[in-house]
Formats: C-alpha cells, structure tokens, sequence
C-alpha cells in the first residue's frame, strides 16, 4: 500500500499492530489485513491511519461501497492528509470510473490535494494530483479541461508516459487526430509496449481507412494486455439488424409514434461530420448518434425540419465497448434508448438520470 499517514497516534502497541497491517498488505493478505484492522478500530474508532488501511483493504476485496464509506470517515479524521487525499481521489477516479458522481467527487479531492501539495512545495504530488484530474476529467468527457491539467502535470513530469498517454487520449476525444497521433507516436519513442498508444494508434488508422494498419495496432495492444483489450465481439450484419430491430420493438408504445418519420441506420464508425456537427465535437467513441431536430423543437416555419431525422448505430465502436455478445445486444437497446430520448428532446444530463448514459 506504500506510506500512508505520517505520524502515528494512541497506545505504543497500535504502532505495532499497524506494522502487522502493513505486512498483511504486502503479502496481499487482504481479508487478513481488514480483519486485524477492524479490530484495532474497535479501540480506536478514529484512528486515520486503521480507517485507510480499511478503506484500502476493502478496494482490495472489490467491497468498494464500504471502501467510499470507510474513506468518508478517514478524510473527516483527517481531512489534509496529502497521501490519504491522493489515496482517496485514485479510488473514486479509477475504481468508481463508470459512476459520474463518485469521478467529481474525486476531483474535487485533486483540487483540494494539489492546492495542499502546492503549499507543501511536494512537486511530485502537485503532479501526481494533476496527471488524476486528467483522468477523471476525461472519463467525464470534460476532455478541453483535461488537457490543460494533463499539460500541466507534464511541465513537473515532462517525460511521464502516463500523462502522455491521458494527453493523447484527450487529443483523441477532441478530434484533434493530427496532434493525437503525433502524442501517441511520441509515447512509443520512450515505451514501444504501451498498448494504450497502439490502440489509439488502430484507431486512427481505421478511421484513416488503413485496415492493414488499424489491424496490426490493435493486435499488438491486444497481446500486450490481452485482459484490457479482448476480440471485440462480432456481430454479422444480419444478427446485428435483428438486435436493432427487437431493441425497436421493445420501445415503449407512446415512444414508437415519434419514429414513423424517422429513419435508422447502422454505420461502422462515426464520420467527421457527425462528429463536428455538434460544438463541442463528439467523441470519436460514441455509440450511436440523433441527427436532425427533437420533437418539440421543431417549427413550421423552418424548412430543415421538414427534413426526415435519422438515428445511427455504430456498429464496430459498440462491438468493441461490448465483452460479450450478450452485453452487445444490450448496449443496443439502451444506445437505440438513448438516440430517441435526443428525438424526444432529452438532454445528456437527463438521460445520465435516466441510466441512458
């Protein structure tokens, strides 16, 4: 777990019985380590350094509401703990990525963080906390923020590979391919292995249209993290117009009036246009798009919206958001969601409430 809290308070033996947590942890004893930690806690309730231990055990064992819960009440003990903040603010960024609360949640730790380590002169944790905020701040979307963090944490790291990495991601999002694929061919200059730098290499490649290339890059992440980047599942046209069709059938019966004027289509991946159709650009990743006017928006004085909408699935970027074929089909229903709450005039924060993220 590395160093935690700096000054140890209470009992000499809390001290020693600390250590024994400690050793538990390197043995990746984790079960082991909450055990002898909870009992300390039942003499010394408000002892930070235990609740951090027991919040970190806890993240170990994949038990992550108790680890949110057990982090609360380390950071109310001792709430400018620079490594307890950074600690805290790692677990709701990468542990709590696909839940939009807990990642501002953690950002707001790296706000708080970095402005304590600034004070404390401790560069490298004034980075460490900007190279979080980059991530967090990408996961939300926020990808021109992130940016600026991500360049920031690089004037401390200049060579750090994680933030060039997050960086070219960023780069990516923002449908900035030149500068991405430059930052990515950097990253490979100083870690020719970096799967992520591959991957987004493949990416681009396939949006150049080089499939030889796109290919090999994304074969080579594959095989150096062969657990991060599984075989996109792969869906024939025929099966994938069938998922499309049931997901349709499945909508509810006020929703399927508003399609008789609507047509949906099934496309490998998004163009530029409907990428830059929309300011700021979407995200290379999306899963499908709504294009036209929402229902009640529309005007008969505008001669646009007489024009028919459209939605559109993209199938090779669902496939590879997909592990299974059975998430695949899912994630067809809920994306064929999604587009028609945009026809409906649903925003993204309303859909976000809706579980149609």
């Amino acid at each position: 777990m590395g160093k935690l809290m700096g000054k140890r308070a209470g009992p000499g033996d809390w001290e020693a019985r600390l250590e024994a947590v400690a050793n538990a942890f390197e043995s990746e004893d984790f079960s082991g380590a909450l055990e002898q930690v909870e009992a300390l806690l039942t003499q010394a309730p408000a002892l930070a350094e235990a609740l951090h231990y027991k919040a970190a055990a806890l993240v170990e064992l994949e038990r992550f509401e108790d680890a949110a819960q057990a982090y609360q009440q380390a950071l109310h003990t001792s709430p400018d703990d620079l490594e307890l903040l950074m600690s805290a603010a790692d677990f709701l960024v990468c542990r709590m990525g696909e839940d939009r609360e807990a990642v501002e949640d953690g950002l707001g730790l790296c706000v708080r963080g970095r402005k304590l380590a600034q004070r404390a002169d401790d560069v490298e944790l004034v980075y460490e906390f900007l190279l979080l905020e980059g991530m967090g701040l990408n996961q939300l979307g926020e990808c021109a923020q992130a940016l600026a963090s991500l360049d920031a944490a690089l004037e401390h790291m200049p060579r750090s590979v994680d933030a060039l990495v997050e960086r070219g991601i960023a780069l990516f999002e923002l449908c900035r391919f030149a500068e991405a694929q430059g930052a990515f061919e950097r990253v490979l200059k100083d870690a020719p292995d970096e799967a992520w730098a591959h991957h987004y290499l493949g990416l681009m490649a396939e949006r150049r249209g080089d499939a030889r290339e796109a290919k090999k890059r994304f074969a080579k992440a594959q095989t150096l993290v062969p657990e991060e980047f599984p075989p996109p599942v792969e869906l024939s046209e025929e099966e994938f117009d069938r998922a499309l069709e049931a997901a349709v059938k499945a909508l509810p019966e006020h929703v399927k009036g508003y399609l008789d004027n609507v047509t949906i289509s099934v496309e490998d991946i998004p163009s530029d246009d409907d990428l830059m159709s929309q300011s700021p650009a979407l995200s290379p990743c999306i899963l499908g798009v709504f294009r036209g006017t929402p229902v009640g928006e529309r005007s008969v004085t505008n001669a646009y919206d007489h024009f028919p909408a459209s939605i559109v699935l993209y199938q090779k970027n669902l496939e590879r958001f997909a592990k299974t074929r059975e998430e695949l089909i899912e994630q067809i229903g809920i994306t064929v969601m999604h587009e028609v709450g945009h026809l409906v005039g649903l925003d993204e924060d309303d859909l976000w409430e809706r579980g149609l993220d």
